[in-house]
């Protein structure tokens, strides 16, 4: 899992302000020692220890030197480059803005914006609505620069759906009226959203999650919402106290989620971090999630999305991220009716979410619904409940207890049936697990079609709580169980090692192929 190698330093981002740099190493997340970061020989950060880092409050076009110095051998490496262009620098401070409602003030100057303008936003606390962005703009959130959500919901505009044209408003794989978010972006391209600043939706203020199923105008928004964007770099910023889902992409490309800091209380409903919903070629790098749901969930729609809006997520990866807390660190479904394909998933540290890998679908979603691909690789786990858990029978949807969804005996293949393909994990550490190593649970028709377990290594810390793996009907509840399996074709095991297990190392059911190395 570890080693003493640091190659080098690669700038992942640039833009007219900051500098994003991933030090090239083995470790999850964290650096294996501390180090100071120096820009043209001023110290910017002092004992940093995290594999990704941003310098900001940068010129633009301007030529940096950055140099690292590790404090435990003093050994320094460095790297160069200018700044991008800037059109045109507009500030914003707080004297500009209406106290009670900086969203038209702030809204004013990015309509007004030409191509290429640098949009600073100093310090301050910005009592705002929503603001909606223009495209092939930079803005920056200088550090103590907070923009607040307004806690009225009659103050927010409504993206309503009208029948044959684009789908603005979506909530849970379905096209349905939202309400605007704080930051919303729609057929938008080429903005970064950069800084040391704070977005905070303020719903603990608001009545965003009081009976939150209940719609109340709309469905309730997200602190960002990206809808058909493309090329969109947000680095930096602490992101937190989302209405729901703290970011959601939705149909958009080429995105970078890097360096946030996204939050939300452990008990806030359905405050996922983020969401990327039929999109493709997304990176995120270097985040630290502590959220009241699924830290980052993969999505593309239900079954009548898909119908008339086909567009499956795949090209993601995910790495160099710590996911504190959360029910998933990252999770798939349960919407994913056009499908998620090719996700990557490297150098990161899972600690006391319910579960590593989560995989949620079910009869219904429908023959385009298919998950293949998925690589996990070099990470490292620490008070996860469910390392690895895959469910075919997931259960939330209204009609989620069916007979239809939950019976375990075989269904005719049609229309309505999920498949799921490949999956690699390998180059694991999982400490201290508490229910079950892995679960894997497919269809009688429908088998996953092969899972792969490479250098894993599983302990477990020894409690009294039983709990049922997986969101599903007719499964026992467990404690400190090895690794299950039913319906899955092929199974290959190779070097996985299992220390303080209630169980068998494996349980097989109804599987074709077993290959232990």
């Amino acid at each position: 899992m570890k080693d003493d190698k640091q190659n080098d330093l690669k700038i992942i981002n640039l833009t007219s302000v900051s500098c994003t740099i991933e030090l090239q190493n083995n470790n999850p997340f964290y650096s294996l020692y501390t180090f100071d970061v120096y820009v043209n020989s001023i110290l910017v950060h002092q004992n940093k220890n995290t594999n990704v880092f941003t310098v900001f409050n940068l010129y633009p076009n301007t030529f940096y030197n950055v140099t690292i110095i590790n404090n435990i051998n003093k050994k320094e490496m460095s790297c160069a480059f200018t700044t991008l262009k800037a059109s045109k620098i507009i500030t914003i401070n707080l004297d500009m803005c209406n106290k009670d409602d900086c969203a038209k003030d702030i809204q004013k100057v990015i309509d007004n914006a030409k191509k290429g303008t640098l949009i600073i936003i100093k310090k301050g606390i910005y009592n705002t609505t929503p603001i909606f962005l223009k495209s092939n703009i930079t803005i920056e959130l200088k550090k103590d620069a907070i923009l607040l959500g307004n806690i009225d919901r009659n103050n927010y505009p409504v993206l309503r759906n009208e029948t044959g044209k684009q789908v603005l408003g979506s909530w849970e794989g379905e096209a349905k009226d939202n309400f605007a978010s704080l930051i919303t972006g729609i057929n938008v391209e080429n903005v970064n959203i950069v800084g040391e600043g704070t977005i905070d939706g303020n719903a603990q203020n608001s009545d965003w999650w009081n009976n939150h199923r209940v719609i109340r105008i709309a469905c309730r928004p997200h602190d960002i919402f990206l809808n058909n964007c493309k090329n969109i770099n947000i680095i930096g910023l602490t992101i937190k106290n989302s209405p729901s889902w703290t970011i959601h992409p939705f149909y958009s490309k080429q995105l970078m989620f890097c360096n946030l800091n996204i939050m939300a209380p452990s008990d806030s409903p359905n405050t996922d971090g983020c969401n990327p919903e039929s999109c493709s070629d997304v990176l995120i790098i270097g985040n630290v999630f502590t959220v009241g749901d699924d830290c980052i969930a993969l999505k593309s729609g239900k079954i009548e999305m898909v119908k008339e809006h086909y567009q499956p997520c795949n090209k993601i990866i995910i790495t160099n991220c710590l996911m504190e807390k959360g029910h998933g660190a990252v999770v798939f479904g349960s919407e994913m009716s056009s499908g998620i394909t090719d996700v990557k998933v490297s150098k990161c540290v899972f600690k006391g979410t319910d579960r590593g890998l989560r995989i949620k679908t079910r009869r219904g979603r429908g023959n385009k619904a298919i998950i293949n691909n998925v690589d996990f690789d070099n990470i490292l786990m620490d008070e996860v409940k469910n390392p690895l858990v895959i469910n075919m029978f997931y259960f939330c949807d209204p009609d989620g207890k069916t007979d239809y969804v939950q019976s375990k005996e075989k269904k005719d293949i049609d229309d309505r049936t999920p498949h799921l393909g490949k999956f690699y994990f390998k180059n694991m550490i999982c400490h201290n697990t508490k229910i079950s190593a892995g679960f894997f649970y497919g269809l009688p028709e429908a088998p996953i079609e092969e899972i792969k377990l490479e250098n894993i290594k599983v302990d477990y810390q020894k409690n009294e709580n039983f709990e049922t793996p997986a969101m599903m009907l007719g499964v026992e509840k467990v404690n400190c169980l090895g690794f299950y399996f039913n319906n899955v074709d092929r199974i290959v095991i190779k070097n996985v090692q299992l220390n303080g297990q209630s169980s068998e190392e494996f349980i097989l059911h109804n599987n074709k192929i077993f290959i232990k190395e």
